[in-house]
């Protein structure tokens, strides 16, 4: 008779798994890649190392999963972003502001994810999801041509892949625990973000947008202000 797992086995077993991938994210959020070595995740998960290997045959496979699962909530959301009823060229800049605005609350864990160097395997992955993203921007970029908000003679794939290379690589110094501003801890100015955002989506914007929709969008801008 085959041995079945019973649910009470499949809950501990997931709830290791998921200790396991909070203890590696927590570590990769206080010092990046390089402190979420094994070891130390099993120690923060309560768990013997050879554990770990139990459910991530290396460690390369663990870190890929972390990257999957932090990087899938961020294409959730610009996705809805750009679900909504806004003119395109408001849903590109809200989406921009909000990828940058959620990247400057974890700076260390956005940096290792975005730019900090890393193993192939984990490269690989950031392309993954760096395509994801693309694919996002690309149907707020289609839909302002349509619109009349946006260039018509750019080709609407490399329009997004421009706007997302902007934002991410405009990313790397605020980010970047070299900078000497560096705070770990998430509490940077909120007014410095809000304006450091704001002003990424702006040039963000206005590489594929019609001029006379970045001028009306500014003007807008200052009114509500």
């Amino acid at each position: 008779m085959a041995y079945r797992k019973t649910e009470r086995v499949e809950a501990r077993l997931a709830d290791n798994r998921q200790r396991i991938l909070d203890a590696a994210r927590a570590l990769v959020s206080e010092g990046g890649w390089a402190e979420a070595q094994v070891s130390h995740v099993a120690s923060a998960a309560g768990v013997a190392t050879g554990s770990v290997y139990r459910y991530f045959p290396s460690k390369a496979d663990l870190f890929v999963e972390v990257l999957s699962v932090v990087s899938q909530r961020e294409v959730d959301v610009l996705e809805a972003i750009a679900d909504n009823d806004d003119l395109p060229f408001q849903t590109l800049h809200a989406a921009v502001s909000a990828f940058v605005e959620r990247a400057m609350r974890n700076r260390r864990l956005a940096y290792a994810l975005i730019a900090e160097p890393c193993e192939k395997e984990i490269d690989e992955a950031r392309l993954v999801y760096r395509h994801a993203i693309s694919k996002q921007i690309m149907r707020i970029v289609k839909e302002g041509q349509e619109h009349g908000d946006f260039r018509t003679d750019l080709d609407p794939n490399i329009a997004a892949t421009v706007v997302v290379g902007g934002f991410m690589e405009s990313l790397i110094g605020p980010l970047s625990p070299f900078n000497a501003d560096f705070d770990g801890s998430g509490k940077q100015d909120a007014e410095a973000v809000h304006a450091l955002a704001g002003q990424i989506a702006d040039v963000c914007c206005a590489a594929v947008a019609q001029y006379n929709n970045v001028t009306s969008f500014k003007s807008n801008q200052r009114r509500q202000q």
